[in-house]
């Protein structure tokens, strides 16, 4: 498995903690992020400005037929997700994306699986599009930028959790990672003021206080 840090980066040598709380909290987006996100649904207008990540515009608007197909093939692979089987709950949220480009909840899903097999590229892709497609959500963005955190892109992955935490501040995973992001770009006070919130809305918290002893909290 390819390293999140490049070769000639510092934190590969001196800093192996780094590596592990990024692969820490991959695993604990999986477990901890529920693949139905509930409220998390594409809008009914398509987006002014639609991501990168998103599907070419098709011709005409997706037919309510294939919405209703995109939705079951969604739930199937939510259920097939939470049952460990992500390479079946994969083809089914690409077969709910392929019906409906815009619907984020697929597009969140498959972005998790994608976290969780180190193929950052296509989570930050997926994740990109589903915040997109709801930017008042925070959960598209903390698993943006935990894969940001993985492949380097430190500023990218504070910006998302700036973001995530106005959207979210109750949101204890937002705070560690947040945490983590400014710790990795050596702004000290915003990382201890980010761990400092996490272990006050999760006191167990192991991570959180790990980085508030290092930072001086």
């Amino acid at each position: 498995m390819a390293s999140p840090f490049p070769e000639h980066s510092p934190a590969r040598s001196c800093r192996p903690w780094r590596r592990s709380i990024t692969l820490s909290l991959i695993a604990i987006a999986l477990s901890g992020c529920s693949f139905d996100l509930g409220s998390l649904m594409p809008e009914k207008e398509k987006p002014q400005d639609a991501p990168k990540a998103a599907p070419a515009p098709v011709e005409s608007a997706v037919s309510a037929g294939n919405v209703a197909e995109a939705q079951s093939h969604t739930a199937k692979g939510q259920a097939l997700a939470k049952s460990g089987e992500t390479a079946a709950a994969l083809e089914e949220f690409n077969r709910a994306v392929a019906l409906d480009p815009y619907n984020a909840q697929a597009l969140y899903g498959r972005a998790l699986i994608y976290q969780g097999n180190n193929e950052h590229e296509f989570a930050i892709a997926d994740f990109s599009a589903a915040s997109g497609l709801n930017p008042q959500k925070p959960e598209p963005l903390l698993g943006r930028a935990i894969s940001y955190l993985a492949v380097g892109k430190v500023k990218e992955a504070a910006a998302d959790l700036d973001e995530a935490a106005e959207a979210d501040p109750h949101n204890a995973q937002v705070w560690t990672t947040r945490g983590i992001a400014y710790e990795r770009l050596g702004d000290r006070a915003k990382a201890a003021a980010s761990y400092t919130k996490a272990v006050a809305l999760r006191p167990r918290d192991d991570a959180a206080r790990s980085g508030l002893a290092r930072v001086g909290g």
